[in-house]
């Protein structure tokens, strides 16, 4: 694990997930573009050198010859099946470990809700699947994260269909996410066009937890979204301590609001904080809430 990870200012740029102002975002890229491009998408100690103006992860279907393929775009539950296939058009099946999995499966409705972080198996004939419950209606984003054997890592992405009734979620800004009898604070400012240091710290009952699981090869895990486009980046945070305070280095681009999903693990139960975090002049004017809608996901 990296002693600091950055979020770049193309993958970590983040803009508040507001109903109905997500865009479709299905676009394909070219399937190989040259490799310093492609590295331009991600962070330089996570998923290559910053510095290009490459497309962020997660907005196109294909890139690098690679393709997300899902079994289905509509999703009713159970176990969600999907191959990525290379330039030949057949199933990849060589894959390397990354944050000690082969694949990271990350949903997110377009309205930044139903946030779920899951770990898909792998059959011989390269179909991925896993068990997805998705309690709402609407339209998902589906990012697969992953190492095809022998490349750079990549950040997929399609949507997909729930039926249900949609009824949209708007998110104030929030800087203390309650989790069960977890309390998580994040400090520190998103300041544009800068590295900023932010720290999470996780309490219970009110007494600091400094006995954390390692989840992932980390104390905690950090998902970024940015609205608009669901532009995305997977990350780790830095070397510290088992808790309470985990921290990050983030880098964004511009003013704006931006979602953050933490996972953390304790008691051997994979937890996950929420927050919307807003940047620029109008931050200081926005009160910040405690976000109700955090959850505990079990052991993962």
């Amino acid at each position: 694990m990296h002693a600091v990870t950055k979020l770049t200012a193309y993958g970590a740029a983040l803009v508040l997930v507001t109903a109905g102002a997500w865009a479709t975002g299905a676009a394909v890229g070219d399937p190989r573009p040259a490799a310093a491009d492609h590295a331009g998408a991600h962070t330089a100690d996570a998923h290559g050198a910053p510095g290009t103006t490459a497309a962020p992860p997660g907005l196109a279907s294909t890139e690098r010859g690679y393709t997300l393929r899902p079994a289905s775009t509509t999703h009713s539950g159970g176990p969600f099946a999907f191959t990525i296939t290379g330039v030949d058009g057949a199933p990849v099946t060589a894959f390397d470990v990354e944050h000690e999995k082969r694949m990271h499966l990350v949903v997110v409705r377009r309205d930044g809700s139903g946030f779920r972080h899951v770990h898909p198996e792998m059959a011989a004939d390269g179909t991925w699947t896993v068990p997805l419950e998705l309690r709402e209606g609407g339209s998902y984003r589906v990012f697969a994260d992953f190492v095809p054997t022998g490349g750079e890592p990549l950040t997929l992405g399609v949507d997909v269909s729930v039926p249900g009734a949609f009824d949209p979620v708007e998110h104030a800004p929030t800087r203390t996410a309650q989790v069960g009898s977890y309390t998580v604070t994040l400090d520190g400012e998103l300041t544009p066009g800068q590295a900023s240091p932010v720290t999470l710290t996780v309490a219970r009952d009110g007494v600091p937890v400094t006995d954390l699981d390692p989840y992932l090869g980390a104390y905690g895990h950090l998902v970024a979204l940015r609205g608009g486009d669901l532009a995305y980046l997977h990350v780790h945070p830095d070397d510290g301590p088992a808790g309470p305070a985990i921290g990050f280095v983030a880098e964004v681009p511009s003013a704006g609001d931006y979602r953050l999903f933490l996972d953390f693990s304790h008691g051997g139960v994979v937890r996950t904080a929420e927050f919307t975090v807003p940047t620029g002049p109008a931050a200081a004017a926005e009160p910040a809430e405690t976000q109700p809608h955090s959850h505990e996901e079990g052991p993962r």
